[in-house]
């Protein structure tokens, strides 16, 4: 395994420069800078950044801690993360809980245990309470807000109400809300409180579905959206709370030889990627996922710029109308 010595004799230069090219100190030329990247690449050296950490006032990594990696919304929330981090020169360590409690604490004790900067938190098996980082700040992503701690959420209540609003100007009388996880606590409660006060307000006929952790988990909605549709009759609108959802009420109505938009009309949450993949594709609420991603690392950052900024941020989101509600007698 190559070492410093080796870069450093190989670009002809000393270890020390290294070091400080490696670390970014000080005034190295271009030229030299060149050398030593070069000499890197050829030996395959890979800077340890547990140790580069001791050395500089700060580590330049972030840890990430999401319950589903394969889930399409934490797919690409993490794919945001790494670039909006990037940016700042941090690098990320992913690690993926499964929902599990045990593992969730591991993950929080090896990010404190390798120095990072910060850890952006998307899972939610440990109490914040027991949560001890020490002075490494920790972002509650899309978690409760609570009193002293850092939080990043979309405006979920925002969200449900433009979703029943655009399912009852498209004509429905009767909808359906694909929910949440039943006895679980979570911000996207916010969307069926919404889809409640406004199916209230426009007196619409509405039931709620939800899922038991279980399917939550495995992400398989599709036996649990079939008996809801067969057992709710005569519906013409579906909110479902993520993307992965409806794409599943599409596999289900396609079985059961419902037709969308005509016969029922789908709004999603997220529009994450497979919203725009199905055929229709999804009408859905924009989660502004990139946004949340550059505010949870400057959150992370300004503990390090003692830049001031808000500690728990609501964002906004937005109707994007795709082709599972655009549909009309007169067409």
């Amino acid at each position: 395994m190559a070492t410093i010595v080796d870069v450093a004799k190989l670009a002809g230069v000393t270890p020390t420069t290294v070091s400080r090219v490696i670390n970014n100190r000080g005034y190295i030329s271009e030229k030299t800078r060149n050398k030593v990247y070069g000499a890197m690449d050829e030996l395959g050296y890979q800077p340890n950044e547990i140790a580069r950490s001791l050395t500089k006032q700060k580590s330049n990594t972030i840890g990430v801690i999401v319950p589903h990696i394969s889930h399409p919304y934490f797919a690409k929330l993490i794919s945001n993360l790494e670039n909006e981090a990037s940016k700042k020169d941090y690098k990320i360590i992913l690690c993926n809980s499964k929902e599990k409690a045990e593992k969730e604490k591991q993950y929080l004790d090896m990010c404190k245990s390798n120095r990072v900067a910060g850890i952006v938190l998307c899972s939610g098996n440990v109490e914040s309470n027991k949560i001890n980082t020490g002075d490494i700040p920790v972002v509650l992503l899309e978690k409760n807000f609570e009193e002293g701690k850092l939080g990043i959420q979309c405006d979920n209540y925002q969200g449900g109400k433009l979703a029943t609003e655009h399912l009852i100007e498209c004509g429905c009388k009767k909808v359906l809300h694909f929910s949440g996880v039943i006895d679980e606590e979570m911000p996207a409660d916010n969307r069926e409180k919404a889809f409640i006060d406004t199916c209230i307000k426009n007196s619409v006929k509405y039931y709620i579905k939800k899922f038991d952790i279980n399917t939550y988990n495995q992400m398989d909605y599709y036996e649990a959206i079939k008996d809801t549709i067969a057992e709710v009759k005569e519906i013409d609108g579906i909110f479902a709370s993520s993307d992965l959802i409806a794409a599943q009420v599409i596999q289900v109505c396609n079985e059961l030889n419902i037709r969308i938009p005509q016969d029922i009309k789908l709004v999603g949450f997220d529009d994450v990627e497979i919203s725009k993949l199905t055929t229709p594709t999804i009408t859905t609420i924009h989660q502004p996922i990139k946004e949340m991603s550059k505010l949870a690392v400057e959150l992370i950052d300004t503990k390090y710029t003692n830049v001031e900024i808000d500690k728990q941020i609501i964002v906004p989101v937005e109707l994007v109308v795709r082709n599972s509600t655009k549909w009309s007698k007169n067409k």
